[in-house]
């Protein structure tokens, strides 16, 4: 399946081939994204979602192919090369990725402290901002295991907008939260779009989140992309899997006879 790449490509995924020892776990795979627009990566559990956002964050390095970010080939960057784009990236897993020994404060100072360049004097003042911009003002002397499921995300993208990166990469916001706790991170997520212009690539299955949130999607099945368009696209696909999945349609088996 190949696709015509938009000229506002700001980050692209070329013929990426990835193994995990001797299994295919991405089978040629290739896509853009847009800058500014919220990119939403599907598919069902072990189809590769997570395996591709690793290397489209460059911690991992496929067996092929190639990954661009603004114009650069981080594939065949070297260690530091690689160092320094990470730096410009931002990454919010799915557990948070919180220090449970540093205050939620301390978290999102650290990569400004180790990164960043800033002066200690305004630490402080830029990790307050960002905490209350993920609506989390007055938090920075908690510890994680004070804070909600929903509060550590919020806190774990705090961290991951910092240093003001031009795109953030996040993977199941919304694993493990109650529905309206969901809702107000996919609000987040398009606030700090519009209000910073962050371009999200995130990896999801939630429905709810996906139509909420999503400008384009990719779907991938069993390492390979069957699907690369919009929301309303995606809902009006005659692939079945692509249907089966907006459907929420399980597939089908047949029940074993029992004893007779």
């Amino acid at each position: 399946m190949r696709h015509e790449e938009p000229h506002d490509a700001f980050i692209e995924v070329r013929d990426l081939v990835a193994h995990y020892d001797e299994t295919l776990v991405l089978a040629g795979v290739s896509f853009a994204v847009r800058r500014g627009e919220v990119f939403v990566i599907v598919g069902g559990s072990g189809c590769g979602k997570t395996t591709l956002l690793k290397h489209m964050t460059g911690l991992l390095t496929p067996t092929s192919g190639a990954v661009y970010c603004s114009g650069q080939n981080i594939t065949e960057m070297n260690e530091d090369e690689l160092a320094r784009m990470q730096r410009g990236i931002g990454i919010a897993f799915q557990s948070s990725g919180l220090f449970n020994s540093m205050t939620v404060g301390d978290n999102v100072a650290l990569p400004l402290r180790e990164y960043g360049g800033v002066e200690e004097r305004l630490v402080q003042a830029i990790v307050r901002l960002k905490l209350s911009l993920v609506g989390l003002a007055g938090a920075e002397h908690m510890m994680p295991e004070e804070l909600s499921g929903g509060m550590r995300k919020r806190a774990g993208l705090a961290r991951a907008i910092a240093l003001d990166p031009p795109v953030v990469y996040f993977d199941e916001p919304s694993a493990g939260l109650d529905p309206i706790i969901a809702a107000g991170l996919d609000d987040l997520i398009l606030d700090l779009r519009g209000l910073l212009g962050i371009t999200f690539v995130i990896v999801t299955h939630e429905l709810d989140s996906i139509r909420k949130v999503a400008d384009r999607l990719l779907m991938l099945d069993r390492g390979k992309e069957i699907f690369l368009g919009t929301l309303a696209e995606a809902e009006a696909c005659d692939v079945g899997r692509v249907r089966q999945f907006f459907e929420r349609r399980a597939d089908e088996f047949i029940m074993p006879h029992g004893p007779r």
